[in-house]
């Protein structure tokens, strides 16, 4: 299973980021503090009514974040927050980081909904979800990028993939076991709508993931089209695995990429987009993305694959990926920030 490629790195970036949040870090806060990206924030204060055809979805009940960290360099000293949510949808409990670029506090925008992106990690992705750490530079990348031009500004909304760091769940409602695909589905993005200003359209919305976070992606853009219009599968699983799935063949077949995408072209749509990236060397898991582009890779099923030169299975590799082309890519095929 590819996905134990990502342990060890876990564990290295988990205790960075406990060392981190207790202030030794150098990207963390010094003491924990709440932060709000609702109606608390300058933008929302300059808040003017919105047109009767507006796109924008203004924050519905918004909460109260604990400060995390804060993003540098491009990032321009915007925080990343977390809360503990109790999925209504699912009823699972799990810890969600959010972090709005820039552009989102400027008044210039105090009326613009924003475009989203939710992102898994591989391996379990508990207790942490490593996208948020300091060493991986994705929110401070993202900044650059639109500074740059060649990324649209995206919300990021990190949740925990699993509900335990002893088994894969796939990202998916396996029978007996906690709600984890309605959890990254439903929830998630409830949060990100009560909370943000976003878009009303699904134009807006993006999941990305590595590893076992990837097949999630990937599997989410087919089976959720509605929700999500693009997918970035980093390295991803392209069938489910999770063990768990013993004795529920028919469910674990609900949640097969590979049957979900002949279903959606079988249908003929919506329109759904998937940039995948793999390193050079990932030599197990390529094949297979190679394979699944060729036989699903037509009709509303839109594929392009990213592949980093002398990339591994890793997170630092997929970041590199994001910069070379696929953002840019990604970004030309979603709606801005808009009014």
């Amino acid at each position: 299973m590819h996905k134990a490629l990502f342990r060890p790195v876990i564990a290295l970036i988990a205790l960075t980021l406990l060392a981190a949040t207790a202030g030794c870090g150098t990207g963390a806060s010094q003491a924990s503090a709440p932060v709000s990206f609702g109606p608390g924030t300058s933008a929302a204060l300059h808040r003017t009514p919105a047109g009767k055809h507006s796109l924008v979805q203004w924050p519905t009940r918004p909460i109260s974040f604990t400060e995390e960290s804060r993003v540098g360099g491009a990032g321009r000293n915007t925080p990343i927050g977390v809360t503990t949510l109790h999925g209504p949808k699912s009823g699972f409990t799990g810890k969600v980081w959010v972090w709005a670029p820039p552009e989102y506090y400027e008044k210039r925008n105090a009326n613009k909904g924003f475009p989203v992106m939710e992102a898994l990690p591989g391996s379990y992705g508990y207790p942490v979800n490593y996208w948020i750490g300091s060493d991986l530079k994705l929110e401070e990348s993202l900044a650059q990028w639109s500074k740059d031009g060649t990324s649209l500004p995206f919300i990021l909304v990190m949740p925990v993939l699993n509900p335990n760091d002893k088994q894969y769940y796939d990202g998916s409602d396996i029978p007996g076991q906690p709600k984890i695909g309605t959890w990254l589905s439903k929830d998630v993005p409830d949060l990100v709508r009560q909370n943000f200003r976003t878009l009303k359209t699904r134009d807006a919305w993006a999941i990305m993931g590595s590893s076992s976070g990837g097949f999630a992606a990937l599997k989410n853009v087919l089976q959720n089209p509605e929700t999500f219009k693009m997918a970035i599968p980093n390295g991803p699983d392209i069938v489910p695995d999770s063990p768990l799935w013993n004795g529920h063949a028919k469910e674990e077949r609900e949640n097969n990429p590979e049957v979900l995408a002949r279903r959606l072209i079988a249908r003929g749509g919506p329109q759904v987009y998937v940039a995948f990236q793999d390193g050079s060397r990932e030599n197990t898991v390529l094949p297979k993305v190679r394979k699944f582009i060729s036989q699903y890779g037509h009709g509303p099923v839109h594929t392009r694959l990213q592949v980093v030169p002398d990339g591994t299975h890793s997170a630092a590799t997929y970041v590199q990926g994001l910069g070379e082309g696929t953002m840019k890519w990604v970004s030309a095929r979603m709606t801005g920030p808009t009014a």
